[in-house]
């Protein structure tokens, strides 16, 4: 408790262009290594840039929703160092004026209060390098992402644990695919954080000497990281010893870091202006407009989700954790006039269809319409709970029509007020002693002659018509 940690996050994420930053190969994920590469995006000598101005507007839009001040002049500069995947030995980045500053995002609970802002130092716009496969001891080398343009998202040291950390990224993940820049895959790589990790004695204003975890691409291992690593420095200097400062590699398995190289800083790559591509002039008429292609953003969708449709703050944080929920959320909602109910399908049958299957959200493939109609139909009294979950099922898996499904199946609720009468009576003769029971005050007994009556009607009942036909003819 002498100590404090100080996190600051570099995040960066591929955006979703159709083609790279500086020339037009494909920028779509597992396409065959080597194969959407060109003599540009690999740095053959002789060819020259040429910006794609998509990357430009996703900026812009990225740094309206983060509330940043957009420069209206800004340019490219040469990032120089040698990887083997960055084979013109240079990368074009931004440092001297980024298009975007001074931003913030908010964390903590954004209903109730409490909220912590963590300010955006700057948005950058750069080129991605390529990929590295190590193999059976060879080093390969996949140029495919060589060029796919990224945007680099970096804060102010103003996190303090590990768990902020992963609720700032994921907060940012959600602005990003909100806004349409990005669909923040983490498993393949296009939202990636690079965790810069410092600790202090409690109280003090003087930042220590802070290391970087490159490339972390979970939640649960940035909260680790920024613990692990706090621990390790608060160790080291417990011990009089010294943090050097440094690159270190996260191996999330063994939930340990280890140093990678001594972490460089500006001098180092010994920056200059893009000498190929002009500086860019942004007029306020162009900024205005991306401004007006912002969507309503998670926090406001929360907020109407709790004031207006009476949801939780519970119910309206999973329906915003990702976006295929809230369209079928908000399509099904429309179609039931009844939100709350089509929330608890989402979090309840859609959910487990989803973890059964393992299907992740944005590969369901089912109609919000079919979802809508079941419920429309159990809440009509037409078919019961146990039909609609076992409809709802062969709807997710085989992409069945409800009401066809519920026909040719003979799942259809009986409307036969004598039928049930007549199944009524002959459970009330043939069990007399849970009739008694029930007199007798046990609530449970009417449970039972509830089941054996429901039996014997194949479930073509209502439980409610059921349970009151039964009161109705003990009374008599």
């Amino acid at each position: 408790m002498k100590y404090e940690t100080v996190c600051g996050l570099e995040i960066h994420t591929e955006l979703l262009t159709k083609t790279k930053i500086f020339c037009s190969c494909s920028t779509a994920f597992g396409g065959e290594a080597n194969t959407q590469c060109c003599e540009i995006c690999t740095g053959m000598p002789g060819t020259l840039p040429s910006l794609n101005k998509k990357v430009c507007e996703f900026a812009v839009r990225t740094g309206a929703a983060l509330h940043c001040e957009i420069n209206r002049y800004t340019k490219f500069d040469r990032k120089n160092y040698f990887y083997p995947d960055l084979p013109k030995a240079y990368q074009i980045s931004q440092l001297y004026i980024p298009i975007c500053q001074n931003g913030y995002v908010e964390i903590g609970d954004s209903i109730k209060g409490g909220k912590k802002r963590v300010r955006i130092h700057e948005i950058h716009m750069e080129e991605d390098a390529g990929k590295l496969i190590h193999k059976d001891d060879k080093t390969l080398i996949n140029f495919n992402r060589c060029g796919v343009p990224l945007l680099e998202i970096v804060t102010e040291p103003d996190i303090s644990t590990g768990e902020e950390a992963a609720e700032f990224t994921q907060k940012l993940r959600d602005i990003l695919r909100f806004c349409g820049v990005s669909d923040c895959k983490m498993q393949e790589g296009s939202l990636r954080a690079d965790v810069n990790v410092s600790v202090r004695p409690k109280g003090s204003d003087t930042l220590g000497t802070r290391t970087e975890m490159k490339n972390i691409n979970s939640f649960k291992a940035i909260k680790n990281a920024v613990l692990h690593e706090a621990k390790r420095q608060i160790s080291v200097l417990e011990c009089g010893g010294e943090i050097i400062q440094q690159t270190r590699r996260w191996d999330d398995r063994e939930n340990t870091s280890y140093p990678m190289r001594i972490k460089e800083n500006a001098p180092h790559y010994k920056y200059f202006p893009e000498p190929d591509i002009p500086p860019l002039t942004f007029s306020e008429e162009y900024i205005e407009s991306v401004r007006a292609t912002l969507p309503e953003l998670p926090d406001e969708k929360k907020l109407r989700y709790i004031t207006k449709l009476g949801l939780t703050e519970y119910d309206a944080d999973i329906i915003c954790s990702d976006l295929a929920f809230i369209k079928l959320f908000e399509k099904t909602a429309e179609l039931t006039n009844s939100p709350k109910e089509s929330a608890n399908w989402i979090m309840g049958e859609v959910m487990r269809m989803l973890s059964v299957t393992q299907t992740l959200p944005e590969n369901m493939n089912f109609r919000a319409e079919s979802l809508g109609e079941i419920i429309n139909l159990l809440s009509a009294g037409k078919i019961t709970r146990s039909t609609a979950k076992e409809t709802f099922e062969q709807v997710f898996v085989n992409g069945v029509d409800p009401s066809e499904y519920i026909k040719q199946n003979g799942l259809e609720l009986q409307n036969n007020s004598d039928e049930i009468l007549a199944v009524v009576r002959s459970v009330i003769s043939a069990n007399p002693k849970a009739v008694d029971e029930y007199l007798g005050g046990k609530q449970k007994a009417i449970g039972f002659l509830i089941g054996q009556a429901m039996k014997q009607l194949g479930g073509k009942a209502s439980p409610n018509e059921v349970s009151d036909c039964i009161k109705n003819e003990i009374k008599t």
